[in-house]
């Protein structure tokens, strides 16, 4: 009863997000924010700070940010910076969702 209840509830599965503040160069503004964007994260705030430097707060899905540091690096000439801390979870979308479904109903099918 349990099983069927749950195929007819439409679970939804969740992903965390992470809050990423990004400290870069001005002239990599634009790189950095369409990095982001391609990372499925959500821009928050842009602040100018000091020697021409830009402050940016996203949020970004962890799953999207494991490998920050090296893409930072290489966008940067290595000359930016950032930091990560867990805001919240939220639905994975379906188009993500669907293929992580299907690959545990054929593995749960296996056993």
């Amino acid at each position: 009863a349990f099983k069927k209840g749950m195929a007819e509830a439409d679970p939804v599965i969740l992903e965390p997000v992470m809050e990423l503040e990004v400290t870069v160069p001005e002239k990599y503004m634009g790189d950095i924010i369409g990095d982001i964007n391609s990372k499925r994260g959500k821009i928050i705030t842009m602040t100018p700070e000091s020697n021409k430097m830009q402050v940016i707060r996203a949020t970004i899905p962890q799953s999207e940010s494991f490998n920050y540091s090296v893409d930072l690096k290489s966008i940067t000439q290595g000359r930016g910076t950032f930091s990560q801390k867990f805001s919240h979870y939220d639905e994975l979308p379906s188009h993500l969702a669907q293929p992580l479904i299907e690959k545990k109903k054929e593995q749960k099918d296996k056993e």
